[in-house]
């Protein structure tokens, strides 16, 4: 029994050092996470908190509250884009520096709550003004976010592996020998996965404002033009992946390096109006991104077409670009 346990376990070590690329996935991927992680968030300490400040730079430096430690103290151009950025939670407390110091913070914010704290310890004098409008609950800021990431997770992982088995079990061997093209079939599959995600979106939606009514004051058919493209997007990115390779281990490695980086910067659970401008930068090439983006501002905004556009036609063009790669590098059998 033992002799027999030693050569499955033998031949399940070569068959895995003999698969390259997922030998040097999983020896590249923990140096590249560390690395990266190391750069973004590594360094001095970094601010806990981001105050938009009002006034000008020789106001700024006469306060004592802006030499607090920890704090990110952001420059506002005007008062309604500073209520507008503290309503929605982008920043954690506007101050107001010409003349009277005064400041605006959201109710519903922990962090608001702390930064205000610090700054009446700093400056008793400080006098608060209520918000503009009705402050954003932190649950609805984060309710697009939660929806936009179950799509990445469904078709991602939802489309990927099941090309992945298809490939292995040799169904794809066999539509090979019919006239589909690989296009036809990655639309196919594009098709079959987006009447899924968006069909399971459309019952979260529903159910989840049923329990804990969440404020959407957008369109609901915009909303749902949103995840079709969005969806789109995500599908024929998981398809890109799913394409070529027939590794479990290397597929399951790069949907996880694809979507670790959307879930932590494409401000599913926090906003990341402090971080530096590279970071935002590329924060915004992720599809995730685009998505919380255009669903926050038609849910809490009501924004119109116009104002989101620019996200739907980036999702439009990542869709093409993905579906087409996936095409051209597609592969229908097992090497």
């Amino acid at each position: 029994m033992m002799k027999r346990l030693f050569a499955v376990w033998h031949a399940r070590n070569l068959e895995f050092l003999r698969d390259r690329p997922t030998l040097l996935f999983t020896l590249l991927l923990p140096i590249g996470v560390v690395i990266g992680m190391g750069v973004i968030f590594g360094g001095p300490p970094r601010p806990l908190f981001t105050v938009g400040v009002l006034g000008t730079p020789a106001a700024r430096q006469a306060d004592p509250f802006l030499h607090e430690r920890y704090v990110q103290f952001v420059p506002i151009r005007t008062e309604a884009k500073g209520l507008y950025e503290v309503t929605h939670q982008r920043i954690d407390l506007l101050l107001d520096l010409r003349g009277a110091v005064r400041y605006w913070v959201n109710t519903d914010s922990p962090k608001g709550y702390i930064v205000e704290k610090l700054l009446i310890a700093a400056d008793p004098g400080a006098r608060r003004q209520p918000v503009t409008g009705k402050a954003v609950p932190y649950v609805d800021w984060l309710f697009p976010g939660i929806l936009a990431m179950n799509m990445m997770f469904s078709c991602l992982f939802g489309v990927g592996y099941v090309v992945l088995r298809y490939r292995k079990s040799g169904f794809l061997k066999r539509l090979h020998a019919t006239p589909l093209t690989a296009f036809e079939f990655l639309s196919a599959q594009v098709l079959s996965r987006l009447s899924l995600i968006v069909f399971v979106t459309v019952v979260l939606y529903v159910g989840i404002g049923a329990i804990i009514h969440f404020h959407s004051g957008g369109s609901i058919a915009l909303l749902l033009l949103l995840a079709i493209m969005g969806s789109l997007s995500m599908i024929a990115l998981g398809l890109t992946i799913a394409a070529r390779f027939s590794s479990e281990e290397l597929v399951g490695g790069l949907l996880n390096l694809l979507t670790w980086p959307m879930m932590l910067l494409s401000g599913v659970w926090f906003s990341i109006a402090g971080a530096p401008r590279w970071v935002r930068w590329a924060a915004d090439i992720f599809p995730l991104t685009q998505i919380v983006q255009a669903a926050r501002a038609v849910m809490l905004d009501g924004a119109g077409i116009q104002r989101i556009a620019p996200n739907l036609i980036y999702l439009a063009a990542t869709t093409l670009v993905f579906l087409g790669f996936g095409a051209w590098s597609f592969k229908w059998r097992v090497d």
